[in-house]
């Protein structure tokens, strides 16, 4: 007789999990969790049910009975049985990552795997992953959406992160610091503001920012386009106080005479 479909949506696979909690068969615990009211733990799983022959038997990678593999993949600890993704077991994750591992490294600040090319090269927050997304509130440490590193160290899912671009956010939703280099938009507020001019009025007005790239506190030229900071030149800037006039006794009564002509 043919074998009956194997695998669900989440994993390729050819026996059901017996799950510790209700002992009811389930293709994984993803197919578990969307279908009960309480979550199935797979560390606890002890058995499994082959979907060729029905054996019910020992987790393992192959049915004892009649030898078909249940996965290209199988993890002992996790029960994750699927096809070949280059995954491994991270002992301090305590879960199986998508590899190769040789891609990846454990950086046991952030308590997390990284990308290596993110070695030395990335601000540790303690126990990043263990904070839910952001973004969409979901957990990030064991899900199977990647994590997007932000420069502040901050993580989201790489799917959040895509649709925070998308929809025109630029900065952490966390800490607010700028998303990725935004160097290149920088100089084009540099040109825009150069060319725009503010009505005379306006021309000596300053105003207090704080800058949300650098911490930086400053007073800087005030113009509609943007505050840049005079730290790092970032224009990720929030005011701080009104506006100030920095030539003494000037303020906005001759605001009615009229415009000089050229």
């Amino acid at each position: 007789s043919m074998a009956s479909p194997v695998g669900c949506e989440h994993y390729v696979r050819g026996c059901l999990l017996k799950a510790p909690c209700c002992g009811k068969l389930y293709v994984c615990r993803l197919c578990h969790d969307a279908q009960e009211n309480h979550p199935m733990d797979r560390f606890k799983v002890r058995e499994v049910q082959c979907s060729k022959c029905n054996t019910l038997q020992q987790a393992q990678k192959t049915c004892q009975q009649c030898q078909l593999q249940f996965g290209e993949y199988y993890c002992d600890i996790c029960h994750l049985f699927d096809k070949d993704k280059k995954q491994y077991h991270c002992q301090p994750c305590g879960i199986c990552r998508i590899g190769p591992s040789e891609k990846y490294f454990h950086c046991d600040k952030c308590n997390l795997c990284l990308a290596q090319d993110l070695r030395g090269n990335h601000r540790c927050v303690e126990n990043v992953s263990r904070q839910n997304c952001p973004v969409c509130m979901e957990d990030i440490h064991t899900s199977r959406i990647g994590a997007h590193v932000l420069p502040c160290g901050h993580l989201l899912h790489k799917t959040c992160f895509d649709d925070m671009v998308k929809t025109g956010v630029h900065r952490c939703p966390l800490c607010m610091r700028s998303a990725w280099n935004l160097d290149y938009h920088w100089n084009l507020l540099d040109k825009e503001i150069s060319q725009t001019p503010m009505p005379s009025e306006y021309q000596d007005a300053t105003v207090q920012v704080i800058c949300h790239d650098c911490q930086t506190h400053c007073t800087v030229p005030f113009h509609v386009l943007g505050l840049k900071c005079t730290g790092c030149g970032s224009y990720n800037t929030a005011q701080d106080g009104g506006l100030m006039w920095q030539q003494e006794g000037q303020n906005l009564q001759d605001e009615g005479e009229p415009e000089q002509q050229d």
